[in-house]
């Protein structure tokens, strides 16, 4: 998916507290908080599947 959030944090907890807020959200893990070499950490998540079904658009 071509969407994607990410959280970028200073610390581990603060790292999976962003990430639990877009759980919350809808949005599912896809990336668990790792640590980056430039001292960061990073999460990441994508909106949840939808139902395909769509509504017709009047022309």
């Amino acid at each position: 998916m071509a969407i994607r959030a990410s959280v970028q944090a200073d610390t581990e907890d603060e790292c999976v507290e962003g990430l639990a807020r877009l759980v919350d959200a809808g949005f599912v893990p896809v990336l668990t908080p790792r640590y980056m070499t430039d001292g960061r950490w990073l999460a990441r998540a994508v909106p949840s599947p939808t139902n395909p079904i769509r509504e017709p658009v009047d022309g």
